[in-house]
């Protein structure tokens, strides 16, 4: 069970994240929701997912607030990072939105917060590139 102290932050909000942080939304109130790309906040602020998992309601009826600014996320204490892993054409990952996302949330973690990678890595790559 997840503490009610926690403040929650998803961090890439395609696929994977935005359907995560309406879950959190929906459990724990307050959620920010971050993403790299400006013209995907401006989508979700008007209620257009491009995914077409969630409905302009469902996204305004959710307590999530969406931004593309790191300072945001200065206040929270709980991330879920759930960027894409494209594998180029040499069949190898590209790790670099991951290691985007590890020094945006490593520009504002503070001691005692919890990072969750939800992100199809190797093993090890949570050590080796975000620690």
């Amino acid at each position: 069970m997840i503490p009610s102290t926690e403040r929650f932050a998803v961090i890439g909000l395609g696929y994977v994240g935005l359907p995560v942080a309406v879950g959190f939304a929906r459990a724990h109130g307050d959620v920010i929701g971050f993403d790299v790309r400006k013209e995907r906040i401006v989508a979700l602020r008007a209620g257009h997912d491009e995914t077409g998992t969630f409905s302009a309601e469902e996204l305004h009826r959710s307590k999530l607030t969406f931004t593309d600014d790191a300072e945001l996320l200065r206040d929270r204490t709980f991330f879920v990072v759930t960027v894409p892993t494209p594998i180029d054409d040499n069949r190898q990952p590209d790790l670099g939105p991951l290691r985007l996302a590890c020094k945006t949330v490593g520009s504002v973690l503070a001691p005692g917060s919890v990072v969750v990678i939800e992100s199809t890595v190797f093993p090890g790559a949570t050590e080796e590139i975000c620690g």
